[in-house]
């Protein structure tokens, strides 16, 4: 037998066998040794429920100006974007047609009550020579309807009198609405028809109107929210911060679920007196609907979605358990479960993908290197890539 041969296969077998007893002490090893994971304790707190929406904003009164007579505008005393004030003159259209047809009705008047005035002293002298058989009674008649006919006439004529004195007075275009006015579409020199071309929009700003919609499902709790008391909205635009949030109260639920989106639509009513609010703006709306008292509460992290439904994991003896849960409302980064935990448990925030239900978990420090945590609740930014999970077991739910 080849001698040298002989030993280069004993070295082989060696080293083999050497190596094979290495990597089951290592893979041993691996196993034994806990999985490191962040946790933290579900506490109690008193939650409020609020519903996020965007909302829109709508001006109180919106209001097209239109010139109510016909003629010339001979001033323009508005610009686009002014403030006006109810009553503020706006434009004036040429008033000296108004004025002629004033006094042109004036003078038939006055001529009118100077002959109901004769007619009526004919129809004195007539009652008398009547009685007297000296007026025959077709020269009553004619006299007695005369009168009559006059006393209509001079009516009419204090009706087109009065319908000319309006005509002067809608001379001065005037806004109707206090508010801010959008852009001027007519100016000085254009001729106008009555009730036809639009001067300006005018759009009440102060107070304002928020409108927004919210699922149908927070119906009845707004409803009974409003029955105690009233509600309040916190708006806000996007990227402003929560402390400058305008409050307002809501005035009014519509009178039908949308049945296409399943929402329902709100208005909340804002006194706006700076004028911060724009119509047409949006904004981020915050409605408080109920507090939860003493509420079960993890970061929203910690929650994870399986085959049966949310879970969480939880550690207990240095032992990770699947528990399945029933989340409720969430709150900023945290979630209320409203069943399977309850205060002062261990749940895993960071590490879930390290885990197994019965897998042994150590609770570590954040930033601390793996093997050296201790057990103490901490908190840790979110995983990446958290998986479905196991299927929790159902009788490790606790209520």
């Amino acid at each position: 037998m080849n001698l040298p041969l002989f030993r280069c296969a004993a070295y082989a077998a060696l080293l083999l066998c050497v190596w094979s007893c290495s990597g089951s002490e290592q893979k041993a090893s691996r196993e034994a040794r806990p999985a490191p994971v962040e946790a933290v304790a579900a506490k109690a707190a008193d939650v409020p429920v609020t519903v996020k929406a965007v909302g829109n904003v709508e001006p109180m009164a919106t209001v097209a100006v239109k010139p109510q007579v016909a003629g010339a505008i001979v001033a323009q005393l508005v610009t686009d974007g002014a403030r006006v004030r109810k009553g503020d003159v706006l434009f004036r259209i040429d008033p000296r047609p108004f004025e002629l047809a004033i006094r042109e009705s004036q003078a038939k008047l006055e001529r009118d009550k100077a002959l109901l005035f004769k007619a009526e002293e004919d129809l004195k002298r007539y009652t008398t020579l009547k009685t007297k058989d000296v007026v025959a009674q077709g020269q009553y008649d004619e006299t007695f309807a005369q009168a009559k006919t006059l006393e209509g006439t001079i009516k009419l004529n204090q009706a087109t009198l009065d319908r000319a004195k309006l005509d002067l007075e809608y001379a001065e275009v005037r806004a109707p609405i206090a508010g801010r006015v959008g852009s001027v579409l007519l100016t000085t020199g254009n001729v106008v028809k009555a009730n036809e071309a639009t001067a300006c929009v005018i759009n009440q700003i102060s107070p304002i109107y928020i409108a927004f919609s919210v699922p149908e499902r927070y119906l009845p709790a707004i409803m009974a929210k409003m029955k105690q008391g009233g509600l309040e909205i916190a708006a806000a635009p996007p990227g402003a911060p929560e402390a400058g949030a305008v409050t307002a109260p809501i005035v009014s639920v519509d009178n039908a679920v949308d049945v296409k989106t399943g929402t329902i639509r709100l208005k909340a009513e804002a006194p706006n007196a700076d004028h911060s609010l724009w119509p047409g703006q949006f904004l981020r709306v915050g409605l408080t609907i109920e507090t939860r008292q003493n509420a079960v509460v993890i970061p929203t992290r910690a929650v994870m979605d399986g085959v049966s439904g949310p879970y969480v994991y939880v550690v207990a003896d240095g032992k990770a358990e699947a528990r399945k849960v029933v989340p409720g409302p969430i709150v900023d980064d945290e979630t209320v479960i409203d069943k399977g935990l309850a205060p002062g448990e261990m749940v895993v925030t960071d590490g879930q993908v390290r885990l197994a239900p019965g897998a042994r978990a150590e609770i570590k420090t954040p930033g601390a290197p793996e093997g050296k945590g201790e057990a103490k609740p901490a908190e840790a930014k979110p995983a990446n890539g958290q998986p479905a999970g196991p299927k929790p077991a159902g009788d490790g739910a606790k209520s």
